[in-house]
């Protein structure tokens, strides 16, 4: 956003091509003196020694903010009717799938940064609060539990254990310490939204069963790279 503006801010008659990707590569290595010669605006050689150009790599954050608490990212907020993928590589969010139509995300979902589970990708967190986020946030959050399940495809099967945790300083940390908690009818429409997600894809998910907060802490220190 700040290139942009500095471009914009330039006077009317000079003129210029879109950004090449030389300049896009100067960018993304925070190249200040190098990008300030392509563009022509002294400012950006001027301003701060590093510019902050490129989103951090959530994906390295610390798994544990402190001895209870662990860093979700989310990715999805609450209410969205696709999910959304942070691309490491971009350090952007894109688009990951759209869901079944009618169905939204029934809380903030995201990844445990600095994890990494069976299918190669973060463990996964469910956010459990009553209201919504953004892609992008970073939330300190206790772990409440893990939904354990098996997904097969016609190649492989493996794990893809979901974490739920409840944000700090949030009224669901004092009434929620145990996943097991939740009343039958939410664990029931929690499965049935996993179901959901996967309905358009060829996979099949086992329910493994549900564990408690220990379980997930376990869990979580045995994928923490």
């Amino acid at each position: 956003m700040w290139l942009v503006l500095l471009i914009a801010s330039r006077p009317p008659t000079a003129s210029r091509s879109p950004i090449c990707l030389e300049e896009s590569r100067a960018l993304n290595k925070c190249d200040n003196s190098k990008l300030a010669d392509m563009v022509g605006n002294s400012y950006i050689r001027e301003a701060s020694p590093r510019l902050h150009c490129a989103m951090t790599n959530l994906m390295k954050l610390p798994t544990w903010a402190d001895k209870e608490h662990i860093h979700a990212v989310i990715e999805t907020p609450r209410g969205s009717s696709c999910k959304l993928d942070f691309d490491p590589e971009l350090r952007v969010f894109t688009l990951a799938k759209p869901v079944m139509t009618g169905l939204t995300y029934p809380y903030d979902w995201g990844f445990i940064p600095s994890t990494k589970a069976d299918d190669g990708d973060p463990l996964d967190v469910l956010v459990i609060h009553d209201s919504k986020t953004y892609p992008g946030v970073v939330l300190r959050c206790k772990p409440v539990g893990v939904l354990e399940l098996l997904q097969r495809t016609k190649r492989k099967e493996e794990r893809n254990d979901r974490v739920f945790a409840v944000p700090d300083r949030s009224p669901f940390e004092g009434d929620l310490q145990d996943i097991r908690n939740l009343p039958a009818r939410a664990v029931e429409e929690l499965e049935q939204f996993f179901r959901a997600t996967n309905a358009l894809e060829d996979k099949e998910l086992e329910f493994l069963g549900w564990r408690g907060p220990n379980r997930a802490a376990k869990l979580i220190n045995e994928l923490s790279r």
